[in-house]
């Protein structure tokens, strides 16, 4: 198992990842974005995401995407959308690899931090994310508005 910068050829199984995800978390309904959309904002002239993969024998069975965010209070961040791998290949490591190649991304490029959300009925990834000695905020409310 490789964990690896992401590519283009690599979107119609990242977007079947986060199919996957969307599904998982009841939300598949929700999904407006698309391969196409993904090439633009991923690989485009002005890039609005980051990709990394996990690949076994050739297969993409895991990704993280990643994006910087600026927090007033503590600068440049990493800001973690998603972690996601495919429910077959969970508990062999990916999840780990990814986790911590996002990691030192956010290090390598002077972030003070890297922040993510997780569902809170998602034990198994709260779970996952306590090994790190994460925080979990308890005082803030998401809030969004779509267009």
């Amino acid at each position: 198992m490789t964990v690896r910068k992401g590519e283009k050829s690599d979107l119609p199984a990242v977007f079947a990842l986060m199919l996957e995800l969307a599904e998982y978390e009841n939300g598949l309904d929700q999904v407006s974005n698309t391969v196409d959309q993904m090439l633009i904002d991923g690989f485009g002239p002005d890039p609005v995401f980051g990709l990394l993969v996990a690949e076994q024998e050739g297969e993409v069975i895991g990704s993280s995407i990643y994006y910087y965010r600026y927090s007033t209070w503590k600068g440049k961040q990493l800001y973690l959308e998603d972690l996601v791998v495919t429910e077959q290949k969970r508990r062999t490591g990916a999840g780990k690899l990814l986790f911590e190649k996002t990691i030192e991304i956010a290090r390598e490029e002077k972030c003070t931090g890297m922040v993510w959300q997780v569902l809170n009925w998602n034990e198994p990834a709260i779970q996952f994310y306590k090994h790190y000695q994460s925080n979990f905020d308890k005082g803030w409310t998401n809030c969004s508005i779509i267009f």
